[in-house]
């Protein structure tokens, strides 16, 4: 239901800025009308047609503002306009009147093409979710229904060039997946029997089958909807007060030009018909549109931005606490490195062949499913060594491996496991060497002592190293929070080109930790996988969670990254600073803008019509300056 209620709504605004263009166009005709009219004498007939432009142009803001004042209790920027219109017809001025409502219209039909323009990401996403899907009959047979009408459980079929309809896995059939919809990669993945399939990605190559494993209300694509909606629903902490301010302003705003229409006439001697002429030009250039403009747009543009870009604000408070940063700390495993081991090193006794002690090794860890084991079989098939045998084996938990081969025993896992000394093993000093890099060392032992010494690592994101250096030159520093020993951790900091690391830190201690930074810098992100670093996201001033698409990060942080990809939080940083660049500028031209144009009435330098183009066009120029945060931030 919450997607057909949104694209309800996506058609409803095309339709009103349609309207209100329409309407302003044909208030801009019936002013020129009245004009030529005028200019022929029948001043009665002129009038009329003045009247009409004002009813038809101004409809639709006036409609605007009396609702908003009514429900909010309080005068607003339009009622603000209407009020200064109907002066200037009161004081004669019909031309100037209608001339100021016709540019407002255009103004606000300008306003309301520019901000459906910033939720031109959350349509697109909206025409990527099917509505419906092939049910799998007993029979084999296939028939269309309805997504809503399925329920957990339902087989489905998805033929090529039709999208994923609901989140599931797969039961039979191969096939390439794009999953840009939800991570922002366009490269296809592969997709096999049992792998998970998520609604609104594209089914590429192979007809598959699958098996619903959510509703379609909770479906990963329709909660991503749902993040980005919020998000743009949810105002920042600068907006915030400008609207609590627009308020208090307008009232000032009135008095001010209730004083002016007296003031004036007794201390300088102005005539009646100048002293409330000027009351009402204030009143036009007074009006804090620009100002009250000057944030929303830029921060919803920003919000599609990083939804394009596979970056999920939560609001505009985490866009802009973002660009407040002064450090980031990163979880080690699965956020900073692949989270997977690989073999770096193979060393072997002298006496020893190499392959043949390398397929042993293998055919004893393919009875594992240890990362450690995973990784050292996956190292010889690289090396073109495939495990034949299978022999029996003793697992010994948290100390390693017990096998027979040849009627020999072997043994593989840690120093103390095989009986061994780890700086004694090996008298080139290789395996020290291991140690010192970060490495974590699994021994093997025949009979006759220690045959070999496999290396591993948990490799750095191939990104790793560009992101931080990008934080870095943005200036905010890295800090790495790991349980790891201080060798490796100290390792993996010095690859990474880390400021700082914080080595044998517990999960519980992270959140402590985290305090300790905060006290020391101040604004302080976190980056963690969405699981285990949960309570220090949540501590964090930004949690930022490395996701890769999954529900516990869409639940867990302020920002959500939906690529496992580093790059993305320097250019989440450099978004929010544009964009506060952008406000920034916003807030002081509309305010210079406001001050001269308020000045010059004063001085009786500015007219109506000029004050109504300066306030408008002011306007118009912040809201199309704030949606430069649609384009790529470099």
């Amino acid at each position: 239901m919450t997607t057909h209620v949104s694209e309800e709504k996506q058609v409803a605004a095309g339709w009103t800025v349609h309207l209100e263009l329409i309407a302003a166009i044909l208030s801009g005709i019936l002013i020129l009308i009245a004009w030529l009219i005028g200019k022929g004498g029948t001043e009665t007939l002129s009038i009329t047609f003045y009247i009409l432009a004002f009813l038809i142009g101004g409809f639709a803001k006036a409609k605007e503002g009396i609702e908003e004042t009514i429900a909010d209790k309080q005068l607003n920027v339009e009622m603000l306009m209407v009020f200064a219109a109907i002066g200037s017809a009161i004081i004669g001025y019909w031309a100037e009147g209608a001339i100021l409502i016709f540019i407002f219209a255009i103004s606000g039909a300008l306003e309301t093409y520019t901000l459906n323009k910033s939720h031109k990401e959350i349509s697109a996403l909206m025409e990527m979710q099917p509505e419906v899907a092939w049910l799998l009959q007993e029979d084999g047979s296939t028939v269309s229904v309805s997504i809503s009408s399925l329920s957990v459980g339902a087989k489905l079929v998805v033929k090529p060039g039709e999208r994923i309809p609901v989140d599931g896995v797969i039961i039979q059939g191969t096939t390439s997946i794009d999953m840009s919809a939800i991570n922002g990669e366009s490269v296809p993945v592969t997709k096999e029997q049992h792998d998970e399939l998520f609604a609104g990605t594209m089914n590429i190559s192979g007809a598959i089958q699958m098996e619903m494993t959510k509703p379609s209300t909770d479906t990963l694509f329709q909660k991503i909807i749902t993040l980005v909606q919020n998000a743009q629903d949810e105002t920042s902490p600068s907006q915030q007060f400008i609207e609590k301010f627009e308020g208090t302003y307008v009232k000032i705003v009135l008095f001010t030009v209730f004083i002016m229409m007296f003031l004036p006439h007794f201390v300088f001697d102005w005539d009646w018909t100048t002293t409330f002429y000027r009351a009402i030009v204030l009143l036009v250039v007074a009006s804090p549109c620009a100002l009250v403009a000057s944030i929303m747009p830029a921060t919803l543009a920003a919000v599609s931005n990083g939804a394009k870009r596979g970056i999920l604000f939560k609001g505009g408070v985490h866009l802009e606490e973002l660009g407040s940063l002064k450090a980031i700390a990163f979880d080690k495993t699965g956020t900073l490195t692949t989270g997977k081991p690989v073999v770096t090193d193979f060393h072997v006794r002298e006496d020893a062949d190499s392959d043949k002690t390398l397929a042993i090794l293998s055919s004893i860890e393919a009875q594992s499913n240890h990362p450690l084991a995973m990784a050292i079989v996956a190292y010889a098939e690289e090396q073109g060594i495939f495990a034949r045998e299978s022999p029996q084996i003793e697992d010994v938990p948290g100390y390693g491996l017990r096998a027979t081969v040849d009627n020999e025993e072997i043994l593989i896992g840690n120093p103390r496991f095989v009986g061994i000394e780890e700086t004694t093993v090996f008298s080139d000093g290789i395996v020290q060497r291991f140690f010192v890099e970060g490495k974590t060392v699994v021994f093997m032992k025949d009979t006759k002592g220690i045959v070999a010494a496999i290396a591993l690592k948990d490799t750095l994101r191939p990104e790793a190293v560009s992101a931080i250096k990008d934080l870095s030159n943005l200036g905010i520093r890295s800090i790495m929070l790991t349980g790891d020993n201080e060798q490796t951790a100290s390792a993996i900091a010095t690859e990474a080109g880390l400021d700082r690391y914080v080595s044998e830190c517990l999960p519980e201690m992270k959140v402590q930790r985290l305090k300790e930074l905060m006290s020391e810098y101040g604004s302080v992100g976190m980056v963690g996988d969405g699981i285990n670093d949960a309570p220090a996201l949540a501590t964090a001033t930004s949690g930022i969670a490395m996701g890769d698409g999954t529900d516990v990060a869409l639940e867990t942080a302020d920002v959500i990254l939906m690529k496992n990809d580093l790059t993305r939080i320097p250019y989440a940083v450099k978004v929010s600073k544009k964009m506060q660049r952008i406000v920034k500028q916003n807030i002081f031209f509309s305010v210079t803008v406001i001050a001269i144009l308020i000045i010059s009435n004063f001085m009786q330098v500015v007219d109506l019509p000029l004050g109504v183009i300066g306030h408008e066009g002011s306007t118009i120029l912040v809201i199309l300056n704030g949606l430069r945060m649609l384009n790529r931030v470099n």
